[in-house]
């Protein structure tokens, strides 16, 4: 049922896969995912970084291009730059291996 649910937060389009995502900055550990807000639809992620100075949304694309195989660059923040709700387009990737990708990684149970 949880796996499943997280698809809401998921959305193809034509550039790629828009991806809804709830952060909490300053965590004591980095955490992507870190669990799903069947609420809100969206992915949950800890990050380590403050949210200072686009140092937490650096973090997070660095770590989401690392989980998808993708470049820096081939992600973007589409909304909530300034927001804990954020909207990210993953570029150029389809989305059956966004979610097989997620699948795999969720439940995550970080510390």
């Amino acid at each position: 049922m949880l796996l499943m649910s997280f698809k809401d937060a998921l959305k193809e389009v034509d550039a790629g896969v828009i991806i809804d995502i709830e952060v909490t900055p300053g965590s004591k550990s980095l955490c992507v995912p870190s669990g799903y807000n069947h609420w809100r639809k969206r992915i949950e992620v800890r990050l380590s970084q403050n949210a200072q100075k686009g140092k937490a949304n650096e973090q997070l694309i660095g770590i989401l291009a690392d989980i998808f195989g993708l470049r820096s660059s081939a992600i973007s923040i589409v909304s909530g730059m300034h927001n804990s709700k954020k909207s990210l387009l993953l570029e150029n990737i389809e989305y059956v291996v966004v979610v097989d990708v997620l699948e795999s990684k969720l439940p995550n149970h970080c510390d």
